[in-house]
């Protein structure tokens, strides 16, 4: 039997985690200058230079796209549960703009002036948060030293491109490339506003309360019964995932549209997607076609920011039985009812369809699909889920993790999980498997038998917390499975999930369970880091092998039952 891992292996992230939630009890604004020390000292896997005089560009980037663009006008940060909770604090949030950041879903108002509203959905986004902000405050007060040195005028910062604001920053043409990336569409008033001023942000928590997280996701979940009441009754497949891969596997959009999506890829030459669609639809490769056109049909919806196309999407796969449902009770976690009964095999991914698709007519199954929460934000979504459904017939979480001998793009299947919130070690019964995803991947590797870690953030872990698990075989480093596997053992035990113990869910939870991740990123080779590039089209293949794998279960499953 596997050993339990060691609960911690850094003091120094265990300090830093102790020194800003007990700064944050204060019920005033606190500076983030507080967490600094802790933060520098914590030897982050993703803020190697934190240290160092120079300005780490690569930690700067990761931190700034997680974050909206208005950040550089920011100097009060206000963490909330709710509109209501934030209003009786003194800031009236529901009059404020909605603002998003590019890197995550967390729902955030922006009052014009000084002051960000960030909605926070469990302790996880504090964990996740903190150590952005801390990180950012420092690389900019870096970046502003390096530009008050040089005598720029903030005036003068108007090109990037200038090799003397490249000199005066103290890098080269992909340094330029990485901060105009960081500072987004706006880089030119935040590059103006990082010469004029150091940064002195505030943080302040106005709550922060376990039953007040319940409540928010039992708001969630009954915002998603309320759109389609009838559904809820019936056998329902839960999957985590996103809300593109399921809908364009089985909705067939794309399909559909097939002319339409290869004329736009041709005329806007986007990645020079237009030739590659060309010559796989000559050469009849269903896979390579259909990555295309799934790839492409984001930058076709992205192109018109009306919303019109995605309307009409949204339109083409209610007539196939699939419902969206977005940011149910104003949280940001969108999901999606499919009726198994409804769907058109005739339109879905060719990858998709099996023997017996007819006999699909006579489910009364679902698929309720929700686009992944944020950590412990899982384990709250989940309870509610469960609270909330008559028969569970399967589960499956699909994510991102980071791979410590993998490469970027492979995927990942897991039979045993530690968890860092709990410190529980669960032992799994997954019923996917390599076999299941192999015949998707033309590049990437599939490992199944592989130890899962899940982590309080990306910056919350260092290289020697990094070695440590890696010695015991641990290789899969995320966010969500753990949270799950949480709330999933209260479906089938008597009692709470326990904490710091090994939990062994080998002989079932009463329903299929499958979970499964693909590499975005490779923090102990060094290899690539989430903090260098998106993964692109590259991401492709690895996002919908996983979501093949769950697809085909599910499919085949209501199958044999109906058959």
């Amino acid at each position: 039997m596997d050993r339990q891992p060691p609960r911690t292996t850094s003091n120094e992230i265990d300090l830093y985690i102790r020194t800003y939630y007990s700064l944050l009890r204060s019920s005033g604004d606190v500076r983030v200058r507080a967490f600094e020390e802790a933060h520098l000292y914590s030897a982050s896997s993703l803020h190697t230079g934190a240290l160092s005089p120079d300005p780490d560009l690569a930690a700067f980037a990761y931190s700034a796209g997680r974050l909206p663009e208005c950040i550089h006008q920011i100097r009060r940060m206000v963490l909330g549960q709710s509109i209501e909770q934030l209003a009786r604090a003194g800031f009236p949030v529901s009059t404020w703009q909605t603002v998003r950041s590019r890197g995550r879903r967390r729902p955030l108002r922006w009052d014009g002036s000084a002051t960000l509203a960030v909605f926070v959905a469990s302790a996880s986004d504090i964990d996740d948060l903190v150590p952005i902000v801390a990180a950012y405050q420092i690389e900019w007060n870096k970046l502003h030293g390096r530009l008050a040195a040089s005598g720029h005028p903030a005036a003068a910062l108007a090109d990037l491109d200038d090799p003397s604001v490249a000199e005066a920053l103290g890098t080269d043409a992909d340094g330029v490339r990485l901060l105009r990336a960081a500072l987004g569409g706006r880089w030119g008033d935040g590059l103006a506003a990082i010469a004029a001023h150091e940064l002195d942000l505030t943080l302040r928590l106005t709550d922060g309360t376990f039953r007040e997280y319940q409540r928010s996701a039992q708001s969630w979940w009954r915002a998603i019964e309320a759109a389609r009441p009838e559904l809820m009754r019936r056998p329902v497949y839960f999957v985590s995932s996103n809300t593109h891969a399921l809908a364009n596997l089985l909705g067939g959009y794309a399909f559909a549209h097939q002319d339409q999506l290869a004329e736009y890829l041709r005329r806007e030459n986007t990645e020079g997607l237009g030739a590659r669609l060309d010559a796989a639809l000559a050469s009849g490769d269903d896979s390579v076609t259909s990555n295309l056109l799934y790839y492409g049909l984001r930058a076709y919806l992205a192109a018109a920011p009306g919303g019109e196309r995605v309307a009409a999407v949204q339109a083409h796969d209610a007539q196939v039985g699939i419902t969206t449902i977005e940011s149910p009770a104003r949280i940001d976690v969108a999901a999606q009812v499919f009726e198994l009964a409804r769907l058109d095999p005739r339109h879905m991914d060719p990858r998709v369809r099996m023997p017996g698709m007819e006999q699909l007519a006579r489910s009364k199954a679902v698929i309720v699909n929700i686009d992944y929460p944020l950590g412990m934000a899982a384990y709250h979504h989940l309870a509610a889920v469960t609270t909330g459904l008559d028969e569970i017939r399967g589960m499956y979480i699909m994510g991102k993790a980071a791979t410590l001998n993998a490469r970027v793009g492979d995927v990942m299947i897991s039979k045993v999980v530690h968890d860092e919130h709990s410190g529980n070690t669960y032992l799994l019964r997954n019923s996917l498997h390599a076999a299941d995803v192999q015949p998707f991947m033309r590049h990437g590797t599939v490992l199944d038998n592989q130890k899962a870690l899940t982590v309080r953030s990306a910056f919350l872990q260092n290289r020697s917390y990094m070695d440590v698990f890696y010695r015991e075989g641990y290789t899969v480093m995320e966010m969500e499975a753990g949270p799950y596997l949480s709330a999933i053992h209260e479906t089938a035990a008597p009692q709470r999930h326990p904490k710091g113990e090994i939990v062994n869910l080998t002989d079932g939870v009463g329903f299929d369970f499958g979970l499964i991740h693909y590499a975005s990123d490779t923090p102990y080779s060094r290899r690539q880091s989430l903090l260098s590039k998106s993964m692109s089209f590259f991401g492709m293949e690895s996002t919908y092998g996983c979501a093949l794998a769950i697809a085909r279960r599910i499919l085949r499953l209501e199958i044999e039952r109906a058959g």
